[in-house]
């Protein structure tokens, strides 16, 4: 998040805001240090997986060397573990031989979701600039559709999950938490966090799409509306450009499921009946 070459605010001082050392601030410098090749490989694989969620890592080298790129099976598989992309289709849960004790029951199947908090939904995705990329992290009221909150990290750690969540549990909480399997929600500070704060925990099964899908739904407006439409050069850049995706989609952005509504009105007119 910290900004270099900005001479409003030293690194330093950037350091102490965000509450890190100083000396850690090079380090997402480090973590993406992938080729210029390799990262418009990564953002031709962020297209096709966005359109086409249910491809492996072998349907997409093949559409990759379809459009000139020459890429083997093992870079593509690669890069994609790179950018936490997995093909979505049923398969045999192998991770719970790992992770059995912080993998836990999907909650929603039957369930009517009929009010504001009741459901919310997470997820992290891929979002390309135009000489590197970083990490969207993203809530979603599963009623409403609104944009709970949202954080941009420069790499995968944990941290920046937990900080975003924590800054949403400070205004409301939801009642139920749906993630997939993921690391990120695979962990003992995340199941804390969601236990001390009284969230029931749900998570989706292995592999299906459906579980999450309001959360999938947004992350392909969001890039065919707004990332795939701009070149952001920079963090600054892509910062300000998702906020205003995000405003505009909540505040402006009729939603067909809500009968034309937008999700902000949605949401706070009925939390005002709620309260009612």
């Amino acid at each position: 998040m910290v900004e270099r070459g900005n001479a409003e605010i030293n690194i330093k001082r950037q350091a102490a805001l965000l509450s890190i050392n100083r000396t850690s601030v090079y380090r997402p410098e480090k973590e993406h240090c992938e080729s210029e090749v390799n990262v418009q490989i990564m953002h031709r694989i962020d297209e096709i997986y966005t359109k086409h969620p249910y491809f492996g890592y072998r349907r997409i080298t093949c559409f990759l060397r379809d459009l000139g790129y020459e890429v083997n099976r093992k870079r593509v598989r690669r890069l994609m573990q790179l950018m936490g992309l997995e093909a979505i289709y049923p398969k045999p849960n192998l991770s719970k031989r790992l992770h059995a004790k912080y993998i836990r029951p999907y909650l929603l199947q039957g369930l009517t979701i009929d009010r504001p908090n009741q459901v919310w939904g997470i997820d992290i995705t891929y979002i390309r600039m135009g000489n590197g990329f970083m990490y969207l992290f993203n809530i979603i009221d599963w009623y409403s559709r609104k944009i709970i909150d949202y954080e941009l990290s420069n790499t995968l750690e944990k941290g920046f999950v937990l900080r975003c969540l924590k800054r949403a549990f400070s205004h409301c909480k939801p009642k139920i938490m749906n993630s997939d399997q993921g690391s990120h929600f695979t962990n003992a500070d995340y199941l804390e966090l969601l236990e001390k704060a009284e969230v029931k925990i749900s998570m989706d099964g292995k592999g299906r799409a459906t579980d999450n899908s309001r959360t999938e739904r947004y992350f392909r407006s969001l890039k065919y509306e707004c990332i795939f439409l701009n070149e952001f050069e920079n963090p600054r850049a892509l910062r300000k450009g998702i906020a205003r995706y995000v405003h505009f989609y909540n505040h402006e952005r009729p939603h067909a499921s809500l009968e034309g509504a937008k999700p902000a009105q949605f949401y706070t007119h009925s939390v005002e009946q709620i309260a009612s």
